[in-house]
C-alpha cells in the first residue's frame, strides 16, 4: 500500500518583474529547479486580473521567457526607460492582494527568518513585507481617501508575530497532521501518476524489474478560523495553482532545546490567534452570534526527539489547551475611563443558544471531554466578576442535560489541585500508531491573560512530565521547580503569555509565574505598577485605531463609496453580529444543539474522522517517491546550498545546557536536577533584567523564606487582579521580606565579598589542586609518560622515502625524536583538471558536446545490455 506524505509548496521564492502593462511573478521552489509564473494585468483600474498557465518552467525556459519579454517590451533605443523588463522585488511569499477604494494592492512578504523546526518542516516568521499597487499611473483613478485606508490597513504590523510554513500546516494541531498522514487513500481518489519524478529523461542505469515506489502526496484544507489573510486570497483561490497559496497565522511560535545528556529534545510552543470576533481587551468581549469568542488561543505544546528528523518515524509528543473570553453577552463600558470598567450582560439568553454554538465547534474539532478551567473570582466586596460566574455555569448545566453523561462538559472553579491530580483521568485513546488526545481544558478569566497564562503554565509543566515520560527520557511523570528543564518551559511560556498580552491587552504580562509562586523580588512590583499603566494608556488611547486596523485586515470590513467610511462607524458591533443585519434562516436548536455526526465519533474530535466530509477537504496525488515535492530530506538540509555550521538553527536556539545549566564541574549535568537560584547559568527573570538588580534579586533571596511545595502553590487561590492585591493588606504579605542589616553587619558583609566572588578550587575544577598527588597517580603518570616517549621514537629518513611517493613532505622540526611534517600540496595533471571541471559545468546545467568516443562506449553499453 503506498505511504502518505505531506506537499512541500512548490512556490518559495519569488521575483516580481515590472513592464507598463503588466507584472510577472516569477516563483521557483528552494532549489529553483521548477519555475511558475502569474502574469497580473495593470491595465485594470479596479478589477483584478490574473492568469496563471499552470505550467512548471525549467531554469533554462524562464531565462529564455523573461527574454522575449524584455525584448518585447523595449521602446525605442535612446529614449527614457529603454528598458522593456526591470525587476522590482524579491519576496518569498504572497499574503494577498486587498482593495479599498481604487485599484488593488498585492502584499509580498520580503524578509523571514527561521523560528522553529518540527520534524524537518520549518517554521518561518515574517519580518518585513511590501505592499505594491498594481494599476499603472496612466490609468489610475484616484480618490482622497485612499491614501487613510492604507495607512489604517498598514498600522496591522505584519512584522509582529505572524507565521507561515511551506510544508506544515500551521492551522491544524500536530495531531490532526500526523492523523492525516495515516489515512487510506482509495486508487479513485488520486490523479494520474506523475512519472517526472528522479529524472525527466530515460535513465540507462536504472535497475531492470523493480516497480515505481508510489508516494499519496496530501493537500489539506487549512482551519480557516486561525488563518489571517484568508479573506485576501479569496479572490485567486480558484485561479491560481494551490502552491501559490501560502496561509499565514497570528500568535506566538517559539522553540528551545533540551539537552538530556547530550540527547537533544525540542520543546516547542505554538499559539494560533482565531481571525473570527478577534480585537483589543476592552472592545472585544465574549461572543458573537456564531459562537466565536474573544481572545481565542488554541496553544499547543510539542515534545519530539530531534535525533530522528522523520513525522512518521520520529518520536512526537503533543498537548492542546485553548483560552478564551466567557462565551456568553457581556462588555464592558470604557467611556467612563475607570481601571476597571463595571461588567454589564448585553442580553439575555436563557437556552445558553450562543455557548451551544461555541462548545459545539470545541466538540467538533477537540473531541470530548471538555474541561472548562474558570478562574473568575467567587469572592468580591463589590460584585463584578462574579457576575459572569453567575450566567456561565447555568449555562453549562443546561447544555449538560441533553449531552450523553460520559461526554458532558466538566466545569471546574479555579481548582488547580484538583485538575492537576485528574491529568492522569484526560486520557485519550489508544491507536496502533500512538495515543490521541481527546478533549481539551478550556482556561478563562476576564482578560483571559494573566492568571489563564500562569494556569495554562502549571497545566502545562504537569503535561510536559507526562510527555517526557512517555517518550522514556524520566522515569517517572513529575517535574520539580527550579531545575533546567523547568526554567526553560517557564521562560518560553512568559514569552508566549507577554506576546499575547501585547496582541489584546496592549502591554506585557503584569503578574507572572513567580508572583503567584511568592518568590517574585521586590523590584518586581514596580514593573507591575508600569505595565499596568501602559495596559490602561494602551486600552484608552489606541485601542480604537488597532480595532479599525484589525476589522480592515480581515475584511470584516470592506470600504465602498455607497456605505460610511469605517472612521466613521459609531460602532463595529452589526460587522461581528451578521444576525444583526439579516434574519438567519434557520434556527440552531436548543436540545440537539450539537452538529450531526458529532456525538457518532466522541470522544474522537469530528474533523480527524475518516468520514466523507472530512475527505473531500483532502487532494491526493500519487507522485514517485523521488519527486522534489515531498522530500524533506532536501528541503531541510539543503545540500545544493554552502552553509555555515555555526550559523545553522539548531545551533543559535536556546538551549538548556548553554543557557541555563551551571559551568561549575562537578554538578550533575541532568536537566531534572534541582538546583539553587544562584547555581543557575541564567534565571528566567534575571535574563530581563540588569547587572544591579540582578545583585539585589540574589541579596533579597537570600533573606527570604523557602519557596512553598508545589502541592501549596496548585491548591491555593491566588487572584492577578489589582482588586485582590489590594484586599490582601500590607505590602509586606506582597513582597519578598528585606531584612535591615546594622552598620557592623555591612562592614563584616564588605570583608566577606571577595571570599563569595572566588569560589573554591575544589567546587571550581572538581579536585583539591593544593594537595599533593597520591603515589598510584604519579606510577600512573610515569607509565604514560614513558609509553609516549617510546610511541615516537621514529626514524625520520625512512617515513620520508616511503611517503614521498605519494604526497610531498618535508620536516620542518629540529628535534631529531619529531615526526611532524610540512604538508605540501600535490600537484594535479591536466587531465585531472578538465574532468573536474566537466564534472562542474554538468552540475550547472551546462552539458558538454558528446565526442566520438562517448558516442561509442554509449553504443557499445547498450548492445551488450539490450542486444
Amino acid at each position: 500500500m503506498p505511504v502518505n506524505a505531506a506537499v512541500i509548496r512548490g512556490v518559495q521564492k519569488l521575483v516580481l518583474y515590472e513592464t507598463r502593462a503588466r507584472y510577472f511573478l516569477v516563483g521557483s521552489n528552494n532549489a529553483q529547479t521548477k519555475h511558475r509564473v502569474l502574469k497580473i494585468d495593470r491595465t485594470e483600474p479596479r478589477d483584478l486580473v490574473i492568469i496563471d498557465d499552470k505550467h512548471v518552467y525549467s531554469q533554462q525556459e524562464v531565462r529564455e521567457l523573461l527574454g522575449r519579454l524584455d525584448l518585447g517590451n523595449r521602446t525605442k533605443i535612446g529614449q527614457k526607460g529603454s528598458s522593456g523588463l526591470s525587476r522590482a522585488v524579491s519576496a518569498y511569499g504572497i499574503v494577498g492582494f486587498v482593495r479599498f477604494l481604487e485599484g488593488y494592492y498585492i502584499v509580498l512578504i520580503t524578509k523571514r527568518r527561521k523560528m522553529a523546526d518540527i520534524g524537518g518542516h520549518s517554521i518561518y516568521k515574517i519580518e518585513d513585507t511590501n505592499m505594491i499597487y498594481i494599476p499603472n499611473d496612466s490609468v489610475r483613478v484616484t480618490h482622497p481617501d485612499e491614501a487613510r485606508y492604507v495607512r489604517i490597513f498598514q498600522n496591522v504590523d505584519l512584522s509582529s508575530n505572524f507565521y507561515f510554513s511551506y510544508s506544515y500546516d500551521l492551522s491544524h494541531s500536530l495531531q490532526h497532521n500526523m492523523t492525516l498522514l495515516q489515512m487510506p487513500c482509495d486508487a479513485g481518489e488520486s490523479d494520474e501518476l506523475n512519472t517526472s519524478g528522479r529524472q525527466d529523461s530515460f535513465d540507462i542505469f536504472e535497475e531492470e524489474g523493480l516497480p515505481t515506489q508510489v508516494v499519496h502526496s496530501l493537500i489539506n484544507e487549512p482551519y480557516a478560523k486561525y488563518v489571517w489573510n484568508v479573506r485576501l486570497l479569496e479572490k485567486v483561490k480558484d485561479i491560481v495553482h494551490p502552491d501559490w497559496l501560502l496561509y499565514i497565522i497570528h500568535g506566538f511560535c517559539g522553540q528551545s532545546k533540551l539537552l538530556i545528556y547530550g540527547r537533544p529534545v525540542y520543546v516547542t510552543l505554538i499559539a494560533r490567534r482565531s481571525s473570527r470576533f478577534a480585537g483589543t481587551r476592552f472592545l472585544k468581549r465574549g461572543a458573537n452570534c456564531e459562537g466565536d469568542v474573544a481572545n481565542e488561543v488554541e496553544t499547543e505544546q510539542i515534545i519530539h526527539d530531534a535525533s530522528v528528523m522523520s513525522l512518521t518515524a520520529g518520536s512526537f509528543s503533543s498537548c492542546v489547551q485553548v483560552r478564551g473570553s466567557v462565551p456568553l453577552h457581556w462588555s464592558q463600558d470604557i467611556s467612563t475611563m475607570m481601571p476597571k470598567p463595571p461588567i454589564r450582560l448585553d442580553q439575555a439568553d436563557p437556552y445558553a443558544h450562543i455557548a451551544a454554538l461555541h462548545f459545539d465547534q470545541m466538540l467538533q474539532r477537540f473531541g470530548s471531554p471538555i474541561i472548562i478551567l474558570n478562574l473568575v473570582k467567587k469572592r468580591e466586596k463589590r460584585k463584578h466578576e462574579k457576575i459572569l460566574s453567575e450566567e456561565f455555569y447555568p449555562a453549562i448545566t443546561n447544555l449538560n442535560q441533553f449531552l450523553p453523561p460520559e461526554h458532558g462538559i466538566e466545569y471546574i472553579a479555579w481548582d488547580m489541585a484538583r485538575y492537576t491530580k485528574r491529568w492522569g483521568d484526560l486520557g485519550g485513546k489508544v491507536t496502533p500508531n500512538g495515543r490521541l488526545q481527546t478533549g481539551v481544558l478550556r482556561t478563562n478569566c476576564v482578560d483571559c491573560l494573566d492568571r489563564t497564562n500562569t494556569a495554562q503554565f502549571m497545566v502545562g509543566k504537569c503535561a510536559l512530565a507526562y510527555q517526557l515520560y512517555a517518550l522514556g527520557m524520566i522515569d517517572k511523570p513529575k517535574l520539580q521547580f527550579d531545575t533546567d528543564c523547568v526554567r526553560l518551559f517557564e521562560e518560553l511560556y512568559e514569552d508566549h503569555g507577554d506576546t499575547l498580552s501585547l496582541q489584546y491587552g496592549g502591554s506585557q504580562l503584569v503578574h507572572r509565574v513567580k508572583t503567584y509562586r511568592k518568590i517574585a523580588p521586590w523590584t518586581q512590583h514596580s514593573k507591575d505598577i508600569m505595565q499596568t499603566l501602559s495596559r490602561y494608556y494602551s486600552n484608552a488611547f489606541s485601542d480604537a485605531d488597532r480595532q479599525d486596523a484589525i476589522n480592515l485586515f480581515l475584511q470584516v470590513f470592506q470600504p465602498s463609496e455607497s456605505k460610511p467610511h469605517l472612521w466613521e462607524l459609531p460602532t463595529d458591533f452589526y460587522l461581528h453580529h451578521s444576525d444583526t443585519m439579516i434574519l438567519p434562516h434557520q434556527r440552531h436548536s436548543y436540545t440537539h444543539w450539537w452538529t450531526d455526526g458529532v456525538l457518532t465519533f466522541l470522544p474522537l474530535p469530528y474533523d480527524e474522522a475518516q468520514c466523507e466530509k472530512n475527505r473531500r477537504k483532502v487532494t491526493v496525488k500519487r507522485v514517485n517517491r523521488y519527486d522534489e515535492s515531498i522530500d524533506i530530506y532536501t528541503e531541510f538540509f539543503k545540500p545544493y546550498e554552502l552553509t555555515s555550521f555555526d550559523d545553522t538553527f539548531s545551533i543559535g536556539m536556546t538551549n538548556s545546557a548553554r543557557e541555563f545549566m551551571p559551568k561549575t564541574v562537578g554538578l550533575d549535568p541532568s536537566p531534572f536536577t534541582v538546583r539553587k537560584p544562584d547555581e543557575s547559568a541564567k534565571s528566567v527573570l534575571g535574563s530581563k533584567s540588569s547587572k544591579e538588580e540582578a545583585v539585589l534579586q540574589r541579596k533579597t533571596a537570600a533573606s527570604a523564606p523557602p519557596p512553598p511545595s508545589e502541592e501549596q502553590i496548585s491548591s491555593s487561590s491566588e487572584d492577578d487582579s489589582e482588586e485582590d492585591r489590594e484586599d490582601d493588606g500590607t505590602a509586606s504579605q506582597r513582597s519578598t521580606p528585606i531584612k535591615l542589616a546594622e552598620p557592623s553587619d555591612s562592614i563584616r558583609t564588605h570583608e566577606d565579598q571577595p571570599q563569595q566572588r572566588l569560589p573554591p578550587v575544589k567546587e571550581t575544577y572538581g579536585l583539591n589542586l593544593l594537595a599533593d598527588p597520591p603515589d598510584e597517580d604519579i606510577l600512573i603518570y610515569h607509565r604514560f609518560a614513558h609509553l609516549g616517549q617510546n610511541q615516537h621514537k621514529v626514524d625520520r629518513h625512512d617515513d620520508t622515502k616511503k611517503l614521498d611517493a605519494v604526497i610531498s613532505l618535508a620536516p620542518v622540526s629540529l628535534f631529531p625524536s619529531d615526526s611532524i611534517y610540512e604538508v605540501l600540496a600535490p600537484e594535479v595533471d591536466v587531465q585531472s583538471r578538465e574532468v573536474f571541471q566537466c564534472h562542474v559545468q554538468t552540475g550547472r546545467g551546462w552539458v558538454r558536446t558528446l565526442c566520438q568516443e562517448d558516442v561509442l562506449m554509449y553504443r557499445e553499453y547498450i548492445r551488450n545490455r539490450y542486444m
